[in-house]
């Protein structure tokens, strides 16, 4: 085949250091906007984003000549320096070191484009530690529950 076909829709999902809640809605949208745009410069397509105060979820389109490691740490260091650097937060800001990645169909799209939009009602009813562990047993990914 002459030509290279590709459709990767990837849910990124990380933490505030510490899981502190730093992201207040005031600045949310603007990290958000951010985020995206550094996902764009990287040649990915952004779907959807939600900053909740203390995690994040980025579905992307995501461009296979970048690896998701190299991605996410771009995004993280990008995103630390442009929310220290406007003094976004009280205190410095760092996201958590590690990170979820987990995958769809393109029959999921609008699914979980809801479900990452709807983020602050989810909340209400299940605490990122919950959610993020029935994640990982949704995609049957081996976990340390101490983490």
């Amino acid at each position: 085949m002459p030509n290279t076909y590709k459709q990767l829709l990837t849910q990124l999902v990380f933490a505030v250091k510490g899981r502190q809640d730093l992201i207040e809605e005031p600045i949310r949208e603007s990290i958000e906007k951010f985020i995206c745009g550094t996902a764009t410069t990287r040649k990915h397509k952004p779907l959807a984003v939600y900053c909740m105060p203390d995690h994040l979820h980025f579905l992307i389109g995501l461009n296979s000549d970048q690896s998701i490691s190299n991605l996410v740490k771009e995004i993280k260091m990008a995103s630390n320096d442009f929310i220290n650097g406007n003094h976004f937060t009280k205190q410095h800001f760092n996201w958590q070191e590690g990170y979820g990645v987990f995958s769809y169909s393109r029959s999921a799209l609008d699914k979980v484009v809801k479900y990452i939009l709807n983020q602050k009602e989810h909340h209400k009813k299940k605490t990122f530690k919950q959610e993020y562990i029935s994640f990982l047993e949704k995609f049957a990914v081996k976990y340390d529950e101490k983490y």
